[in-house]
């Protein structure tokens, strides 16, 4: 029963479409510029950098106050499965925020919503190893999608170091351990699964490239006219 109510819990909070609510702002939907993903990264190519901070914030702000909503109602009833409650409602948002009805399902890639599940797990080594990855491979190569698949795959492949050590609780059983890995590994394949035609562009070098800065921006810009 618990795990249907934080899918509820969370999904509810993933339809605050931050991208999609900035956008309508701006007079633009932002599904019909760019890449038309309603995420961070379109936001920032779409609208700036710091729109595209903007998006990336309150979609992790999203997943923390649903995991802390869920915490404070289902963790009471069932205060023995808070990992998984966290987990669970962290999955929700994560598919609100992807599949949202009311746009016809067609929403982000889940990713900023995933920085916020990190965000509101103990221990706190998941950010200090999963979010530094990620930097370091974005500021490498600057493919955004490049460096969230490979922060995801470390995220799952911790759940279930974490597990096994103890780390994630002592009072886990191993069947608990053993469903909270099979929720990584689906979260995990379901970035990937969004991340498809990402993939397709980075295997053929045609993947799109990233920059914060504006002076990387243009830069870019001169080198993909020259190119093309």
């Amino acid at each position: 029963m618990y795990r249907a109510l934080c899918l509820v819990i969370g999904y509810a909070f993933g339809l605050i479409q931050s991208a999609y609510i900035l956008g309508r702002l701006k007079g633009i939907d932002i599904r019909t510029v760019g890449s038309g993903n309603a995420g961070s990264t379109n936001a920032l190519r779409a609208f700036g950098t710091k729109a595209g901070l903007t998006v990336l914030f309150f979609d992790a702000l999203k997943t923390i106050i649903a995991v802390w909503v869920a915490r404070l109602t289902v963790g009471s009833i069932y205060p023995d499965y808070i990992k998984l409650i966290i987990f669970y409602t962290a999955a929700g948002v994560i598919l609100g925020h992807n599949f949202p009805f009311y746009l016809g399902f067609k929403g982000g890639k889940g990713m900023a919503a995933t920085l916020g599940l990190i965000l509101a797990l103990s221990p706190a080594w998941y950010f200090f190893t999963v979010f530094p990855l990620f930097v370091v491979i974005f500021l490498i190569t600057h493919y955004v999608s490049l460096g969230c698949m490979c922060a995801y795959v470390l995220f799952f492949i911790e759940t279930i170091v974490f597990g096994y050590i103890g780390l994630l609780g002592d009072n886990l059983t191993r069947a608990e351990l053993i469903e909270l890995d099979i929720i990584a590994f689906l979260l995990v394949a379901l970035a990937i699964f969004q991340h498809r035609k990402n993939v397709v562009r980075l295997l053929n070098g045609e993947e799109s490239k990233t920059f914060l800065s504006k002076k990387g921006k243009e830069k870019y810009a001169e080198q993909k006219k020259a190119e093309g």
